[in-house]
């Protein structure tokens, strides 16, 4: 593609191509260009240079960076057709539910949502599969629903590789990259604590104020080798007795609304919401229920204890039915989260990467509220 903005030549013969290229075809001299906006010129070897500075090259820079995108966009999208695994899994809706937990128009919408980040890396990364003597790149798409497909199976890396035909250490760089891509362009677009949350319109729970349903929830992890880090990772609900912790928060559009970082399996309900943030958000008209895990914290509202030697009044048992149905809700959610084996089973990261594990977690969120939006929880 040649600029307009940009005149070539060649010094030796006078040859002035029409497009550019770096050696003349007549004489197989280097070509030079001329600037016509900065009067600049040079050797083809310092032209990016010049194009990548010059204010009067710029916008056609753009235009170019725009139509080679283009370009990209059209070989990646043809690659879906021909390349596994998405051109098998794209035939039915029932095969694409079994393998990545959505159908066909769910993925299409999660491809929509992180399309540029996806083809970009696709096309500044080096990053191949090998089928024979053929080298392709994996398109797009297929990184996506390999992501989704190993974040509801938790199928080792190493399988994956085998079924891909590719190296366990690029399965590795493609998922960590997938999970960065999807943290950073699904999860804000679906996980957000509403605008107008303390409206009277805002579904609510027994009372007006009540906003927003909190709970935490586990991820397995195997027993640490260490004594003292078996002390902090401690989890009695868990399978192996050891977990990261989680908060997660939903609304009464049974939509998550908040998660939190992972903590270690053995901190307090009450100290992962005071760390979390979601405190900033509650007030008179902005309450919070919770298990008894909470009690004592101002705007979260626990059942009622009963105290020594009494039994609970008839009005704080329909307060505790009241509230434990409404808690019926997060409690459904984070069964939901649970069927993604990736949270469900034992996770097999690092667990002092807390960073990594929390992105996972909040993905994984952002993916079950797009299951909540096409199948929700009957109320």
């Amino acid at each position: 593609m040649s600029s307009s903005q940009v005149k070539w030549n060649c010094s030796e013969c006078d040859y002035a191509p029409s497009d550019r290229r770096k050696y003349c075809t007549e004489c197989h001299s280097m070509l030079t260009w001329t600037c016509t906006g900065s009067s600049r010129s040079g050797l083809y070897t310092n032209y990016y240079r010049h194009r990548d500075n010059c204010s009067f090259c710029t916008p056609e820079l753009e235009e170019e960076k725009q139509h080679e995108m283009e370009e990209k966009q059209q070989q990646l999208r043809a690659l879906d057709d021909k390349q596994r695994p998405w051109s098998e899994w794209k035939r039915t809706n029932a095969s694409c539910i079994q393998h990545t937990g959505y159908d066909v128009e769910q993925v299409q919408e999660l491809y929509s949502m992180c399309e540029e980040p996806l083809i970009n890396y696709c096309s500044h990364k080096n990053y191949r599969l090998t089928d024979g003597a053929a080298t392709f790149y994996l398109s797009p798409m297929n990184m996506l629903v390999v992501t989704l497909w190993h974040l509801k199976h938790y199928h080792s890396e190493r399988y994956i590789a085998s079924e891909l035909n590719v190296s366990q250490q690029a399965v590795n760089y493609l998922l960590s990259t997938v999970v960065d891509i999807l943290h950073s362009c699904v999860y804000p677009e679906l996980i957000s604590i509403p605008a107008n949350i303390s409206s009277s319109r805002t579904p609510h729970g027994p009372q007006q104020y009540h906003k927003l349903i909190v709970d935490s929830t586990f991820i397995a992890i195997p027993e640490p080798y260490d004594s003292q880090l078996r002390k902090v990772y401690y989890h009695a609900k868990s399978s192996t007795n050891y977990a990261l912790k989680v908060q997660i928060a939903c609304d009464f559009h049974h939509r998550i609304v908040h998660v939190s970082e992972c903590y270690r399996g053995s901190v307090h309900d009450i100290t992962v919401l005071r760390e979390s943030g979601l405190l900033e958000h509650v007030n008179d008209d902005v309450q919070i229920i919770g298990d008894k895990g909470y009690i004592g914290e101002e705007y979260v509202v626990t059942p009622r204890k009963k105290s020594r030697g009494r039994e609970l009044t008839d009005e704080d048992k329909d307060f505790n039915y009241d509230i434990n149905s409404a808690r019926a809700a997060i409690e459904n959610i984070n069964q939901r989260l649970k069927t993604y084996a990736i949270l469900g089973g034992v996770y097999r990261g690092a667990i002092d990467d807390f960073h990594k594990a929390t992105k996972i977690v909040q993905v994984v969120c952002a993916l079950c509220n797009l299951n909540l939006i096409k199948h929700p929880i009957r109320r």
